[in-house]
């Protein structure tokens, strides 16, 4: 029951973000990946992206996570912190990431 939830709430939340995905391309995860050098970079991958991250983390987190995109290292340091508050950001990182993979990969 809870893979069929999971898979109805990655099916609507796809259908939100792909809607709102153009060529302007907004929001500090999105001017992040456009900025970050990826040849799979793209306007309309970047805006879903930056969609699925609207609906996934605070404004904190994504300002937060859009240093990874520039500066890998960053991830690798929050990833292996024993803080308990890196903790907590990098598993909501993680189910972000998880997200944009499944609705805009």
């Amino acid at each position: 029951m809870i893979g069929r939830r999971f898979g109805l709430g990655v099916a609507l939340g796809a259908l939100v973000v792909l809607g709102s995905c153009g060529g302007r391309v907004s929001g500090d995860i999105g001017r992040a990946c456009m900025a970050g050098g990826r040849d799979a970079a793209s306007a309309r991958l970047c805006s879903c992206v930056q969609g699925v991250a609207n609906q996934s983390l605070s404004g904190s987190d994504q300002k937060r996570a859009a240093q990874f995109f520039t500066e890998p290292d960053a991830a690798q340091q929050v990833r292996t912190s024993d803080r308990p508050g890196d903790e907590a950001f990098w598993e909501r990182y993680r189910a972000f990431a998880d997200r944009a993979a499944a609705i805009c990969g």
